[in-house]
Formats: structure tokens, sequence, C-alpha cells
């Protein structure tokens, strides 16, 4: 499944229980509220309209603070080089 599925059915699962049960008027039954429903009842927008916005948001950002000598602009758009080793450290810092 998904991240965006995922995502989803998280905000469909909670719309459920805040916008619980509706009266349907022509048999005066109580029902759930199917999908498209709850997206009326609820006029934000999807969370993963939000994640995806906030996440280019993000990445615009980083590339506005400067070149590739930061090294958070390096983790957005470089590559690793070398290899980690695995395992416990030999040292820690504090030894040296």
């Amino acid at each position: 499944m998904s991240e965006e599925c995922r995502l989803r059915v998280f905000e469909n699962r909670f719309l459920k229980r805040i916008f619980v049960t509706k009266r349907d008027k022509v048999t005066g039954e109580w029902r759930k509220l199917h999908s498209e429903e709850l997206n009326d009842l609820y006029s934000s927008p999807s969370i993963v309209w939000v994640m995806k916005s906030r996440r280019i948001r993000w990445a615009r950002h980083v590339a506005c603070m400067g070149g590739g000598e930061r090294d958070i602009c390096r983790v957005l758009v470089g590559k690793p080089e070398g290899k980690k080793s695995f395992g416990k450290p030999s040292c820690r810092s504090e030894d040296i």
C-alpha cells in the first residue's frame, strides 16, 4: 500500500469518527457516510495535498538558502560519498 493511500485511509477514518453518522432523508434511517460525503462536509484540503505542498515549500526554502556549501543542501541534492561502517563506533568523540 502506497504512502498516499495510507494517508487517505487515515484521514477518512478520523473524519468518519468526527462526522459519525447521518440520517437518510428518504428512509429516515441512520447510515455511515461515504468518502465523497466526508470530503463535502470537511472543506479543508486533503492531507496528501497538504503534505506535498509542504515538501515542495521546504525544498524551495533549501534551494534559496545558498549554494552547495551548506550541509542541508548537500543532503537534499547531493549523493552520499564513501561508505558508512556498520556496528558500534570504535571510539567516541570524548575519547579523542
